[in-house]
């Protein structure tokens, strides 16, 4: 495996030392597109081929409704912050990897578990591996939120993340273009819808570059070249997140911080203080807002409680009825929807129906 490594590494060098001594011109577009997707390619590759070297990475199985990844500095306060927002605590103390820990938690909130993990300190330079970072930043990407945790007195410390998660391309808050490349045997590529804005030869060629020859190509929103080739490779991440200035009890202004620090970077901010208990109801609504999940009751029999079920925003009836039970969805006649999305009580709806917040479902089936 260090020999594969090795030699990936060559090639690599051997590309990027092309690709800076080709001119850009109109006769060498389509080399440069083709050097630029073997490069991408290559470079995840190597990490791929690095990770099986050095046995980088773990496992920490998700449990509940959604999972949390708490990030900051060291000292930032998420230890205290975990104690603060989990109901209850992991039996499991910590799982172990490397040098470092995760802490696990999980709090409660409009009958959603939601899984909280206190991530091990980032460090500036995380990115090249200091400090075990790029461990830590893999393992957090299968969060379903990041929640920022800095020290009101330091946070410069914001800043410093941000470039972590941009040398990683990690988009934050950010729509993931919309696109779908199914490959086949034969019959090279075929562009069904291309709402990119590139010109479809030159998808066309970086696929071919990517090693992809035949394949049904389908892009419905605008993408630059190199957001195309890092979604196709893999090599880019998108996901939800939300900043909690912690410690505010040092800061008598603390809310006025608070509203320009929404302000200069446009993401949803939470001023608190872990030990004193500020604003912690505040952040538990917000961590469910940010979840992007809603709570809805299946409708009880005479005497007994609704049951409650944890779904997606945008979710359906039909969604509904297959995580309640994956067979009840062929059987579905119709629904009765009492709450927010009716506009009476006990409506009747189909499957399409989207349902919000609260509502109470009776399922249909035919006879």
């Amino acid at each position: 495996m260090p020999d594969k490594k090795a030699a990936l590494e060559q090639k690599l060098e051997e590309l990027t030392e092309e690709v800076s001594k080709t001119k850009d011109n109109k006769k060498t577009n389509k080399h440069i597109r083709i050097l630029r997707a073997k490069v991408a390619k290559i470079k995840r590759d190597i990490v791929v081929a690095s990770r099986k070297v050095h046995g980088e990475g773990f496992f920490v199985k998700k449990t509940g409704d959604a999972t949390v990844a708490l990030v900051g500095f060291p000292s930032a306060g998420k230890s205290s912050l975990i104690n603060a927002i989990a109901n209850t605590r992991s039996k499991t103390a910590q799982y172990a990897f490397t040098t470092t820990t995760i802490i696990p938690g999980t709090m409660i909130y409009k009958e959603a578990h939601v899984q909280i993990f206190d991530m091990p300190g980032l460090i500036e330079d995380a990115h090249l591996g200091v400090g075990g970072g790029r461990i830590v930043m893999a393992a957090l990407k299968p969060a379903d939120l990041i929640v920022f945790v800095i020290d009101i007195n330091n946070m410069e410390q914001f800043d410093k993340l941000l470039n972590e998660f941009k040398q990683l391309k990690i988009r934050l808050n950010e729509k993931k273009p919309s696109l779908q490349i199914s490959e086949r045997l034969i019959g090279g590529i075929k562009i069904e819808v291309n709402k990119s804005g590139l010109p479809g030869q030159d998808i066309e060629t970086i696929l071919i570059g990517l090693g992809i020859h035949n394949a049904d190509v389908s892009v419905w929103d605008k993408v630059d070249e190199d957001t195309f080739i890092d979604i196709v490779t893999g090599d880019i991440h998108y996901m939800r997140a939300i900043v909690v200035l912690n410690k505010v009890d040092t800061r008598g202004d603390y809310q006025k911080v608070a509203n320009e620090f929404t302000k200069k970077y446009g993401m949803k901010t939470i001023p608190i203080s872990a030990t004193e208990g500020i604003n912690i109801p505040q952040l538990k609504a917000a961590i469910y807002e940010g979840l992007g999940i809603i709570t809805i009751y299946l409708k009880p029999r005479i005497g007994e409680e609704g049951h409650p079920m944890i779904l997606k925003k945008g979710a359906t009836v039909g969604v509904a009825a297959k995580k309640f039970h994956t067979e009840i969805v062929d059987e579905l006649k119709c629904a009765y929807i009492t709450g927010p999305s009716a506009r009476f009580s006990n409506q009747r709806v189909g499957i399409a129906h989207v349902l919000q917040e609260g509502d109470t479902i009776t399922f249909i089936k035919n006879k």
